[in-house]
């Protein structure tokens, strides 16, 4: 597995590399983007190794810092986590553009196999949030060199504690990104290592869903397993709860509205011949829009309470809402697209049928801004079935960062064009 994994993460190694299938492309902006590569697989691969997790990421912010040394970037540093946002202002007055990249990792081992594998046990760059940064800073030097095309600014955000740790909130609750009408447009990318290498896809309106975790607490009381009538068993009252949980996701919510609710732990008991006094039900709720959202999360406490009440035992649920859902404006995923077209050629853009039902904090930046984000293909050379993000094994073909690091300048300087 070291030898095959080090192969598909060398950079500079893949066939058929962007610029080269004679289906267009800007070719000058793809080649800047390549000369950036090495450099950007050096500092991914420095993130990899030393993985951190949360708002507070040191080490990280260092990398990201010496990388940026020497850019004309006016910096503005997170005073509650590692976070920062560096703004490159171009040679006249005009739009205000976001370019988001994340840095944090997961708690969870790697099993890669990779010469830069993490050298930190239980933590894992399993989300492409090294390549992020990486191919972020990347494009800040780019654009640096193409200053004097640029009217406006351009700003990087740097941003910690995305997997779960509402990153992108706290900053904007700091004052990072300036008031709600601040930036005029904003930009992510998301790797995609089941997606062809160098291939971005993306679509307009929902494009990931909102992430609640619920909970509901049972109290009945415990008793002899023989006699459970002298008990009252909170378990099969548990079960009774999933059951119909399911059957209001299926009949009751719009089948064009949906939401996945998914019940991943029901825990009770100590022994085979006691009733338990308690049971604990958690899950996860899913939705393409605040109206289902809200509509789900009412039906999920109104049923679970009312089994409950019904069988006599006592109930309490928990609701922690998380991520609310990305939803891309319609008219910038049209410019993103016209952009990839433009800049990576005809062939690399996919239109997304659907949402995924994956979460982002990338969504609290696009409530205030008209903006959108993208998945970008990283799938290694050779791989059928790669595995996914947040697998132990998960790989990216680092090939795949010149188009990353090209439709981020791509999209400033179109966005941004002098006239």
């Amino acid at each position: 597995m070291a030898d095959s994994a080090s192969r598909v993460d060398r950079a500079g190694e893949s066939r058929g590399s962007l610029g080269e299938s004679g289906t267009g492309g800007d070719e000058k902006l793809l080649a800047l983007a390549r000369e950036l590569l090495p450099a950007a697989v050096t500092m991914r691969r420095r993130i990899h190794a030393e993985p951190e997790l949360g708002l507070q990421l040191p080490k990280t912010k260092a990398v990201v810092l010496e990388s940026l040394a020497g850019l004309d970037l006016d910096i503005s540093h997170s005073q509650n986590t590692s976070g920062l946002v560096a703004t490159l202002e171009g040679s006249r007055p005009g739009k205000r553009l976001l370019l988001r990249g994340d840095m944090d990792a997961l708690p969870m081992p790697e099993d890669t196999g990779l010469e830069f594998a993490s050298r930190i046990p239980g933590r894992m760059h399993a989300c492409g949030h090294d390549s992020h940064t990486a191919m972020l800073a990347a494009a800040a030097h780019l654009l640096s060199r193409r200053r004097d095309e640029l009217a406006g600014s351009v700003s990087f955000m740097f941003q910690p504690g995305e997997e779960g740790h509402f990153g992108a909130k706290v900053m904007i609750e700091e004052g990072l990104l300036g008031d709600a009408d601040h930036f005029d447009g904003a930009f992510a990318i998301h790797i995609a290592p089941p997606v062809p290498c160098g291939m971005l896809g993306s679509r307009g309106g929902p494009m990931l869903a909102s992430a609640d975790v619920f909970t509901a607490k049972l109290k009945g009381r415990g008793g002899h397993a023989s006699m459970p009538y002298d008990a009252l068993d909170p378990i099969p009252v548990a079960c009774e709860i999933v059951q119909a949980l399911q059957t209001f996701v299926t009949r009751r919510i719009k089948t064009f509205d949906p939401v996945v609710l998914s019940v991943t732990r029901i825990q009770s008991g100590t022994t085979n011949n006691v009733i338990p006094e308690d049971a604990e039900i958690t899950g996860t709720l899913r939705s393409l829009s605040e109206r289902g959202r809200s509509y789900a999360l009412e039906g999920l406490e109104r049923i679970i309470m009312g089994i409950a009440a019904t069988h006599e035992i006592a109930a309490e649920v928990e609701i922690q809402r998380g991520y609310p859902v990305t939803v891309n404006d319609e008219g910038f995923a049209e410019f993103v697209r016209e952009v990839s077209r433009d800049v990576l050629g005809e062939n690399k853009w996919l239109d997304m049928p659907t949402p995924t039902m994956g979460a982002e904090d990338f969504s609290y930046v696009l409530q205030r801004t008209p903006g959108a984000m993208a998945f970008l293909g990283v799938r290694p050379e050779g791989e059928g079935r790669a595995a996914p993000c947040h697998s132990n094994r998960m790989l990216l073909n680092e090939e795949g960062m010149v188009a990353g690091i090209a439709m981020h300048a791509g999209l400033a300087l179109r966005f941004l064009a002098a006239d």
